[in-house]
């Protein structure tokens, strides 16, 4: 069968079940929108900016775990969307990436628009190519879906010719994208060592982050911490991403703190560390002691990427496998395993720990109730009045870290942790897109964005592609009309001004901007909220009642010190 090189590229992608394409079409990507055009398998989803398109792909991606799809327009396009590229590639989404490129004709004359995208993509891609022959785009495709969708997971880019593109060829080969399996089992050696240094420890604690859920490896995690009564401790609220364990479980030992000693000070009492489904350790800012990880800890480390094992701290013991297979092996090699002053070890250990973490989520209670009275409403109150009323299956998207602070999970409100995403690029405007792709994803659970005002302005556009598509997620804008974080890390690192608080463009003030109103011109419903109950009871209805609203929330817009928990 005849066919172009675009409409092959689409044949495999439908029959590998991709059903939504975000993008912001140009002339280089106009054969890729006109083969669209009644093409009911497909759902193109257009944003008025490539940072939308991008976070929507991200959001997709993430929630549903199968391919993103995204369009960009050439370089512009491209360029644009990086800073949500990168977000990509550190959290290991699965994104197959495309830009149209200039007709191949023209590339002698330097054609506007045109350039050198793949070596631009390749820094925060798994790989970066750019399909030159009509023949070999189909095998381009498939080798990029499986490039993405294999651990490490990640986004791969292709530069697509338009005359590549528009090409007829009865030669191409439409075979469909088959993944290998790749649940790899643990070497058994490694396996049983990691058992015995765990058995052995007299205070083990577990880190984890975002693959774990990302393998669908939580009850695996559960069982093991269970056995071995130790804490379940989250990336820092930096670098969180998903939730690893149950936000409600007695063994939560919530997030680690931001900050270097902070951290060192909250492992210090622990012998062994499993490390399990994160990088050890992707920190914010530099500060003295810069290794966060005491010494005398030894470390147990598995991960499906071995190039994590030891890459930054020695380990005791690294292992390579699937993070769902390896953590199901190690529970069955410590079960039954323990002597009886080990069994009774592990229970008095277990107490220990819920007691310590039930205090301070009273702790954590207590100071919300006392900061209920305050207007403007603080970060504690704003996420007091919403913990409230979280429904158990709700999706949360979060990008205001100073307002969110992890306490839903530090008060053990989220039911369903899989719905869960914090940032881990910190390439901001990723969280409104991000929030429109999820629903996507989960047109049946409610999704809740919780955004920094500043942060939405870089992706506001979304807006207007969750009205034009009906995408019915609610939105909370935590206002406090400043960049609140820089200046949190100016008095960190103790700049001179910042101490006095005096600071040079970090505020969203003379004008304010008007979110309601900016929020209607998308088509938007939208409304200013001072009240913790009013917010309480309108955030409510409209995630029970799948609407589409925005809620502007002014905080309070003092500068605490040093932003932690934990």
């Amino acid at each position: 069968m005849a066919i172009s090189g675009i409409q092959a590229f689409l044949e495999i992608l439908a029959d590998f079940n991709v059903k939504y394409i975000f993008g912001n079409p140009g002339t280089s990507e106009l054969p890729l929108n006109d083969a669209l055009v009644g093409d009911d398998r497909f759902q193109y989803i257009l944003g008025l900016q490539e940072i939308p398109v991008m976070a929507m792909a991200d959001g997709f991606s993430m929630a549903s775990r199968t391919l993103g799809v995204v369009s960009l327009h050439i370089s512009c396009g491209l360029g644009n969307a990086m800073g949500m590229l990168y977000n990509a590639y550190r959290e290991g989404t699965p994104l197959l990436v495309t830009a149209g490129q200039q007709d191949r004709r023209l590339q002698f004359e330097e054609p506007i628009l045109g350039g050198d995208m793949v070596s631009v993509a390749r820094p925060w891609t798994k790989w970066s190519v750019e399909v030159n022959r009509v023949e070999d785009l189909p095998v381009a495709v498939r080798r990029a879906a499986q490039t993405a969708l294999t651990p490490p997971t990640g986004p791969v880019f292709m530069s697509l010719p338009m005359d590549v593109q528009m090409e007829i060829s009865d030669a191409l080969d439409l075979s469909p994208i088959r993944l290998p399996d790749v649940r790899v089992r643990p070497p058994l050696a490694a396996l049983q060592q990691a058992a015995h240094v765990l058995r052995s420890a007299n205070n083990p604690g577990i880190l984890a982050g975002s693959r774990v859920t990302e393998a669908d490896a939580m009850c695996e995690l559960v069982d093991v911490a269970e056995l071995l009564g130790a804490p379940v401790m989250t990336e820092s609220g930096t670098t969180h991403g998903r939730l690893a364990f149950p936000a409600d479980h007695p063994l939560n030992g919530q997030g680690l703190p931001l900050w270097s000693p902070e951290v060192r000070k909250r492992l210090e009492e622990f012998d062994v560390l499993l490390v399990v489904g994160m990088d050890l350790l992707r920190q914010y800012v530099y500060h003295e002691p810069s290794r966060a990880i005491p010494e005398s800890i030894r470390l147990v480390h598995i991960d499906e990427d071995p190039w994590q094992l030891g890459k930054n701290y020695p380990v005791e013991v690294g292992v390579t496998g699937h993070t769902k297979v390896t953590l199901g092996e190690l529970a069955q090699e410590l079960t039954n395993s323990f002597s009886d002053e080990q069994s009774a070890a592990i229970s008095a250990r277990t107490a220990r720990h819920v007691a310590a973490h039930e205090a301070a989520r009273n702790a954590l209670r207590s100071q919300i109730a006392a900061q209920q009275h305050l207007r403007p409403l603080t970060p504690l109150g704003l996420m007091g009045a919403l913990s409230r009323i979280l429904p158990d299956d709700v999706a949360v998207i979060e990008e205001a870290v100073t307002t969110t602070n992890t306490t839903f999970e530090r008060l053990g409100v989220l039911k369903n942790t899989t719905g869960y995403f914090g940032h881990r690029g910190w390439g901001l405007g990723w969280g409104l897109g991000c929030t429109i792709g999820a629903k996507l994803a989960w047109p049946d659970r409610p999704v809740l964005g919780l955004l920094g005002e500043g942060a939405a302005t870089y992706g506001i556009q979304g807006l207007w592609s969750a009205a034009h598509y009906n995408i019915p997620v609610t939105f909370v804008i935590c206002n406090n009309a400043c960049y609140q974080i820089l200046k949190i890390g100016a008095k960190g690192i103790q700049l001179p001004n910042a101490m006095v608080e005096r600071y040079e463009g970090l505020d969203l003030r003379n004008p304010e901007i008007d979110y309601v109103s900016l929020a209607k011109s998308f088509g938007v419903e939208a409304h200013r909220i001072n009240d913790p109950d009013e917010l309480s009871e309108r955030v409510g209805e409209s995630l029970r009642g799948n609407r589409l609203q925005l809620f502007d929330v002014p905080i309070a817009r003092e500068t605490p010190g040093r932003l932690n928990y934990g």
